[in-house]
């Protein structure tokens, strides 16, 4: 295969959600991706988060974040395992680590540490606030980060508590905010020869990303409450409708869509309503353009909907995660697949966002603790007996 990362190695040193899917982006597109692991503390933590498992060391969670990668297992606290770090370092174009903000530079992890070794190399940091100011040494997670940033103010009903996503949407957007950053750094340094240090945190992307919303308050003092039925603030028809089985979404959010959604419906004065017309008047009016909608709507389940739909109006199906993935339009386009376990055989899982016309992307799953150490060791010209020392001292497992 020539995949379009083929050639870029990335040494992670990372664990459990953001960090993985950051590395994994890449992996999945060709990019060679030895992950670090302490072998004296059982690697990645991920593998042991439950409730469901393929086996000990081997979480459902795990090989959600990690396929198409070599493990390593590592001590970086140890001199030998600095040594071995190091000759990875003068190997690679970038060191990659999801560790608490101050503790790159503690491992000697950083770009001031590594740059004798490789004046190239690109050092991505992601972490929960960053590696300076005054939380450089707080742990973060993503819910935190959604309650700070305003996100459980903006979801759920307005007369219910504040909610949280469903998905740990920080840590995926961190992820892939990283894997961005780490394309950025790796295409100056060939420009220029030199790289950097580079830093992203689950913070600096859960405000990032308010984004219009942060724009409607840093200029107008605007501050967005949050809506009935998961309503859009500013358009609509724009939200959940009731069917006579459900809900369906609708996002009517050009106005040419509202005058398709009248036709289909057998509404078609709705265009010419002085009180629908138009977005203004439409939001002025929404309890009106919610009951008109629910009414026509609940006359018919919400395939039927879908089916009269399809191509005219914006619309989607409400689904819980199994209807989700067992959908025909996910097996048309072949959004499932299998990625080859020795142990356990095929492991299923999503596919890659990213499609590269006239080449199949890899499908190995996630490795096992230090599965390539022996391999990455003698790439870098160690001999057995040296390998075997390593082991002997713990350093590697």
């Amino acid at each position: 295969m020539s995949l379009p990362l083929a050639g870029l190695r990335i040494v992670a040193v990372e664990q459990y959600g953001a960090g993985p899917f950051a590395t994994q982006h890449l992996a999945d597109l060709g990019a060679e991706v030895i992950k670090i692991e302490n072998p004296n503390d059982g690697g990645d933590v991920g593998r042991v988060v439950g409730p469901y498992y393929f086996g000990p060391g081997d979480s459902h969670f795990y090989e959600a974040f990690n396929r198409n990668k070599r493990s390593m297992s590592l001590d970086l606290k140890k001199l030998e395992g600095k040594e071995v770090l190091h000759n990875l370092t003068a190997n690679c174009d970038i060191v990659f680590n999801n560790l608490r903000g101050d503790l790159p530079a503690k491992l000697g992890i950083d770009y001031q540490s590594l740059a004798e070794y490789n004046p190239a190399v690109v050092c991505v940091h992601l972490s929960a606030y960053g590696r300076t100011g005054s939380r450089a040494a707080w742990p973060g997670y993503d819910y935190l980060m959604q309650a700070e940033t305003g996100y459980l103010s903006l979801t759920g009903d307005p007369d219910g508590p504040p909610a949280r996503f469903g998905l740990s949407i920080v840590d995926l957007m961190t992820g892939t905010t990283a894997a961005m950053a780490m394309l950025a750094g790796v295409l100056e340094a060939r420009r220029t020869g030199r790289g950097r240090d580079l830093d992203v945190s689950l913070f600096d992307v859960a405000l990032h990303n308010l984004a219009y919303v942060a724009t409607w308050y840093l200029n107008g003092k605007h501050v967005t409450q949050r809506e009935p039925r998961s309503s859009h603030p500013s358009l609509t028809p724009s939200e959940l409708y009731r069917t006579r089985d459900g809900w369906i979404f609708i996002m009517c959010n050009k106005e040419k869509f509202w005058g398709a959604l009248a036709h289909v419906v057998g509404k078609p004065e709705w265009v010419t309503d002085p009180e629908l017309a138009n977005y203004k008047v439409r939001l002025k009016n929404r309890d009106r353009v919610r009951r008109e909608l629910d009414g026509v709507l609940m006359q018919h389940d919400t395939a039927e909907w879908i089916t009269r739909f399809a191509g005219k109006v914006p619309a989607a199906p409400v689904y819980d995660v199994a209807q989700a993935l067992d959908t025909d339009f996910v097996a048309e386009q072949e959004r499932i697949v299998d990625f080859i376990h020795p142990e356990h055989g095929a492991i299923r899982n999503v596919a890659s966002p990213v499609r590269v016309q006239g080449d199949c992307l890899p499908t190995r799953a996630a490795p096992r603790l230090g599965e390539d150490t022996e391999d990455i060791l003698t790439e870098l010209g160690y001999s057995a007996e040296r390998i075997a020392s390593l082991r002997e001292q713990a350093v590697v497992q």
